[in-house]
């Protein structure tokens, strides 16, 4: 009897097998939702990597090809693909007037009762305008066609045109210092006192 009981003791039962046969398919299951999870990461990481590449290639071209040219040769829109090496993938070109904010009511409310200097809100309307003038915002986008959708990617890029007058504010300064004062005299550093 005693020979019976050592050598049931020495094996597994079958609850044993059964428990560690679980443990084993759980693991097997987390391990390859990683693994697959993994792959899918790589996947976008490239993909990503890509319109990356080509964005950055394209607003390249852009600057490249208007660079110094003046803000009306620069076309509203532009688009097209990357050829036969890249089917997936196509491009846009948008470009506009740069607008910025009127900045006149945000004087105007931090003078309060005092109101607000004419002057000062003059020349802000003047610089906003003659800024609006003489930048111009072109934005380049990627997109790829993954599925039935297209994820875009972009980058925004502003041109300037510094051969354009200010338009006499500031009121025709000379070179090197400003109208109607006393010119600093240069010091020994290079810099002026």
């Amino acid at each position: 009897m005693k020979s019976l009981r050592q050598a049931a003791q020495k094996g597994f039962t079958l609850l044993e097998v059964l428990i560690a046969l679980i443990i084993l398919a759980g693991g097997i299951i987390v391990i390859s939702s990683a693994w697959s999870g993994n792959f899918m990461r790589i996947r976008k990481s490239a993909l990503y990597y890509d319109a990356a590449a080509l964005l950055e290639r394209k607003m390249v071209e852009v600057e490249a090809k208007y660079k110094n040219k003046q803000l009306s040769e620069i076309p509203e829109a532009e688009s097209g693909d990357f050829g036969s090496e890249q089917p997936a993938y196509r491009w846009e070109m948008k470009s506009r007037d740069l607008k910025l904010p009127d900045l006149s009511p945000l004087i105007m409310a931090q003078a309060g009762d005092q109101g607000a200097d004419e002057t000062l809100i003059s020349m802000i309307k003047q610089v906003t305008e003659y800024l609006s003038q003489v930048i111009k915002e072109v934005k380049v986008s990627v997109f790829i066609k993954r599925g039935v959708k297209e994820v875009e990617f972009n980058a925004i890029q502003y041109f300037i045109d510094y051969n354009k007058d200010f338009g006499g504010i500031g009121g025709g300064a000379p070179a090197g210092g400003a109208a109607g004062g006393p010119q600093p005299s240069p010091t020994p550093g290079g810099g002026s006192r």
